[in-house]
């Protein structure tokens, strides 16, 4: 019990710590290896990112205090959930948890492009004009909560260690921080890491305007899934220097990169110009 609460009190003093040291080390990364030239200044879409980012930190906090974590010691104590209810030697459902709750996120975010009402919230992420590591906290309020609610409830039918939950969380994070990176690595060591976790040239396949691009690559830590699911895309067909980032219709600055446009976009603009939002996903075929 100790070590449970201990989870809890703690939880959010590591996640800040681990969030302000990997993001420390991305935007220097960044600065000292960058993948590709930004197409607008740092400054303002940096305090637009890291605007919402705050935002959302509020929310979650002032919503959810003890978040999924908290949701897995409620459910450890009421013996809710598969891996309560079974014996299940812990490392094993340490492992699984976490690999399930990685699965749970892909699907999740299959859904927030091929559901309409749910690409309306996902668009704000994907009409940054630019690809780095602010990318990776740009998400709409309304989506975080979403998300927080689904991952909740992954981890109550789960049964999922609270240990195993905090990992993934920080994992999801710092893993979203480090593939939306416009970070320079050799391709050797890209191609290596890919077979097990996303990384920025992967994921910035994602991000491209060509309908079969962004309608590949889902994955947030775990690269299994796209593969697995054949919505995996290996490279940009312009490459990775010439791509263009964002969504074809919507280019303005003043939408892409401010504050209240961007949080506002969900109800003023249908999703129409997001090709995810269309009702096929397409395969795509990897080049």
């Amino acid at each position: 019990m100790g070590i449970a609460l201990s989870l809890v009190e703690y939880e959010a003093a590591v996640r800040l710590a681990a969030f302000a040291a990997v993001f420390t080390l991305m935007a220097a990364w960044e600065i000292a290896a960058p993948r590709r030239e930004l197409s607008l200044p740092k400054g303002r879409r940096w305090l637009a990112n890291l605007g919402v980012t705050l935002l959302n930190a509020v929310l979650v906090r002032v919503l959810f205090p003890t978040a999924a974590v908290g949701v897995a010691l409620a459910a450890g104590e009421r013996h809710w959930g598969l891996f309560n209810v079974f014996a299940v030697p812990a490392p094993l459902a340490f492992m699984l948890s976490f690999i399930a709750l990685d699965l749970v996120i892909w699907i999740q975010h299959v859904a927030f492009h091929r559901v309409p009402l749910l690409a309306r919230l996902h668009r704000m992420h994907h009409v940054d004009l630019d690809f780095d590591v602010t990318t990776g906290l740009r998400f709409h309020p309304v989506e975080i909560l979403l998300s927080l609610l689904i991952k909740s409830a992954a981890v109550v039918t789960l049964g999922a260690p609270a240990a195993a939950v905090l990992l993934f969380e920080l994992a999801l994070n710092l893993g979203s921080l480090f593939n939306h990176g416009n970070i320079r690595i050799p391709a050797a060591i890209d191609h290596a890491l890919r077979w097990l976790i996303v990384t920025p040239d992967m994921h910035r396949v994602h991000h491209s305007i060509v309908p079969e691009e962004i309608n590949s690559n889902f994955g947030f830590f775990l690269s299994w899934w796209d593969r697995l699911f054949g919505t995996y895309r290996s490279a940009p067909r312009a490459g990775h220097d010439a791509m263009t980032i964002g969504v074809r219709d919507t280019r303005d600055p003043a939408i892409c990169a401010g504050l209240w446009p961007m949080l506002a976009l969900p109800f003023k603009e249908r999703a129409d110009d997001f090709p995810c939002a269309r009702p096929a996903l397409q395969r795509p075929a990897s080049p």
